[in-house]
């Protein structure tokens, strides 16, 4: 014995009316299927693509004309930013070690003569 299954097409007015009913709490998804002899699944595939609540989960990105361009310039920037700062921090390794191999071998402590003017040490001489 071979079933038929018979296609339904329902308007949309319908499906809102079916989706508004289920979402104002008016009838349970299993009522709703009674009442407008339609399947569950279905009455939960209208739910996810037309109820209020189909956007939950999701994220939605709203942005002005041109501000993708400015995103996108921005993020130029912060790369060129992060690349002078990690030249800078190189640069401050390298004088921070140079600064410890001179004290190593003049035997002098350069950190705490930094603030000196030359003009005390020549009188001290």
């Amino acid at each position: 014995m071979r079933r038929t299954f018979i296609h339904y097409q329902y308007s949309m007015a319908f499906k809102q009316k079916a989706i508004s009913e289920i979402e104002t709490g008016k009838y349970s998804l299993r009522e709703a299927s009674k009442i407008y002899n339609v399947s569950e699944v279905s009455l939960y595939k209208w739910l996810r693509q037309f109820g209020k609540n189909h956007l939950i989960g999701k994220i939605v990105r709203v942005e002005m004309k041109g501000e993708a361009d400015r995103i996108k310039q921005l993020e130029a920037e912060k790369k060129e930013l992060e690349s002078a700062l990690a030249k800078a921090h190189l640069k401050i390794i390298t004088l921070e070690s140079t600064m410890e191999v001179a004290e190593e071998i003049y035997k002098i402590d350069l950190k705490k003569n930094v603030g000196t003017k030359a003009s005390k040490k020549a009188g001290k001489k």
